[in-house]
C-alpha cells in the first residue's frame, strides 16, 4: 500500500527504529516545537514521510554540523520563509510573462518591487 507524503502512518517506535534514534529524542523534538506529529484518536503519535524527512534534516544539522536545537529552530523557520519567497518569485515571474505576452505592460517601464526588512538579533557571550 502506497501512502501520501504527508499522510501520518508511522508509530514513534517505527520512526525511531528507521532513523536509529531513541523515541525520547522524537519527544524532545516535539517539546522544542521542531516537529508536530499528528495524533490518533487515542493520542498516539503518528508520523508521515514528510515528518521523517524533517527529522533527518534535524539530525543532519545537529550531528554533522553541530547545530544546537535553538539553532535548528531558527534554520527551519528561515527555510520556510525562503520556500515561501521562492514560490512568490515563481508566481511573480509568471505574472510578468503573462503581462509581456498580453502586451498589457509597457516594456520600457520599470517594475516596482516591495522590499522586506529583516531584523537580526546577535547574541554575545
Amino acid at each position: 500500500m502506497i501512502h501520501q507524503y504527508d499522510e501520518p502512518v508511522y508509530l514513534i517506535s517505527i520512526v525511531a527504529k528507521i532513523l536509529d534514534i531513541h523515541p525520547q529524542t522524537l519527544r524532545q523534538y516535539e517539546r522544542e516545537n521542531l516537529l508536530t506529529p499528528m495524533r490518533s484518536s487515542g493520542k498516539i503519535r503518528l508520523y508521515s514521510q514528510k515528518d521523517i524527512d524533517r527529522i533527518k534534516l534535524i539530525l543532519r544539522l545537529t550531528r554533522e554540523l553541530g547545530v544546537n536545537l535553538a539553532g535548528v529552530d531558527i534554520i527551519l523557520r528561515l527555510k520556510v520563509n525562503v520556500d515561501e519567497m521562492e514560490q512568490d518569485i515563481i508566481s511573480l515571474r509568471q505574472e510578468v510573462l503573462k503581462a509581456k505576452s498580453s502586451h498589457s505592460a509597457v516594456s520600457d517601464k520599470a517594475l516596482v518591487t516591495k522590499k522586506s526588512i529583516y531584523d537580526m538579533v546577535i547574541f554575545e557571550k
